[in-house]
């Protein structure tokens, strides 16, 4: 597991003294006794304490530099991350160094050797369909590194999430409550804490319904557009008297691609199938038929990762917001089974 760099914070308790002194010490700037100043000197030597001189940058208002890791740009939701974050970083005077692994083609490793020799501050990360774990090792040398929308198991890195769980009962209750019991989930990558959030709340909704969880069938996709039609013709194949009337799809981006798939099968929505997705994409509320799905503030996301990170360059502690609340929003992509 990668250790994270020692902070002024952690010099001070070790020596037992104010971060005020320790700051005092390291940047010889104030007045210190003689032995609070030998115990703030052993504390940085048996720490391997460094000052950052990105955060001296940060404290005089000149700029600094961090790194965002973005699977694309072409996914809004990534985009509105983007623009939070972009957004956040300017208000400091602080750069950013945008890297798409998907859009460069040149993979997440060589992203990541990339950024470590831009000599940044630290890097704000969201996962896409995978995360290289050996790529994520890599970037925690740069500096702290914040996640947006993921945790990962085994990393100690402090995460900006939403309700996922929240959100995905919701929905699914919403379904459940329009008389839905053949569902199906076309879900995201298993491996990523976001599907694995959203598949267990779509579960706790299901059985609340006093349906089987088990019995509803699972089909794991990327959270694509192109993976969500390949599972709604796959699922939606299936003989009238045996294929689900409603799709829980675990974001806009898959839903929209099964609303192409029953379009081009000449099935309506909501009248012989509803849809579902999950994260309010600005163009959700403008198809035809308007989405339902659950809103992330996407960009408030990416301003609250912003600031955490900026923070701990500044030695504060890594501590993450709560996560933010996510709200359902009905459309006309759902509707009571009597439809149908």
């Amino acid at each position: 597991m990668p250790t994270r760099r020692p902070t002024m914070k952690d010099v001070a308790e070790r020596a037992g003294v104010a971060v005020s002194t320790v700051s005092y010490v390291v940047n010889d700037s104030g007045p210190v006794a003689a032995d609070r100043r030998a115990r703030v000197l052993e504390a940085v030597r048996a720490l391997g304490y460094t000052p950052n001189e990105s955060a001296r940058n940060l404290k005089r208002h000149s700029v600094a530099t961090v790194g965002l890791v973005v699977p694309d740009l072409v996914n809004q939701y990534f985009a509105l991350i983007a623009e939070g974050v972009e957004q956040a970083a300017s208000e400091r005077d602080v750069l950013v160094v945008f890297c798409t692994p998907e859009a460069t083609g040149g993979g997440e490793s060589w992203n990541s050797r990339l950024l470590r020799s831009q000599r940044l501050d630290g890097l704000i990360y969201l996962s896409g369909s995978e995360t290289r774990m050996d790529a994520l090792v890599e970037l925690t040398r740069v500096g702290p590194v914040v996640l947006v929308d993921e945790k990962l198991p085994g990393f100690n890195l402090p995460s900006v999430v939403s309700q996922n769980r929240r959100g995905a009962r919701e929905i699914a209750a919403h379904l459940t409550s329009l008389g839905h019991e053949r569902l199906a989930i076309l879900g995201g990558p298993l491996e990523l804490w976001t599907a694995e959030q959203r598949l267990s709340g779509y579960r706790e909704a299901i059985a609340a319904a006093g349906l089987d969880p088990d019995g509803i069938p699972v089909l794991a996709g990327d959270y694509r557009m192109s993976s969500g039609e390949q599972l709604a013709a796959e699922i939606l194949s299936r003989p009238a008297k045996d294929r689900p009337t409603a799709l829980i799809c675990a974001n806009d981006l898959m839903a929209i691609g099964a609303l192409s798939y029953c379009r081009r099968a000449g099935l309506r929505v909501p009248e012989d199938v509803s849809v579902v997705g999950f994260d309010d994409l600005p163009f959700a509320s403008l198809l035809t038929p308007a989405l339902t799905t659950v809103r992330q503030p996407a960009r408030e996301m990416g301003i609250q990762a912003t600031k955490l990170l900026l923070g701990m360059v500044e030695g504060a502690d890594p501590t993450p917001p709560p996560p933010s609340p996510v709200s359902l929003k009905i459309r006309e992509s759902t509707g009571p089974l009597s439809e149908r």
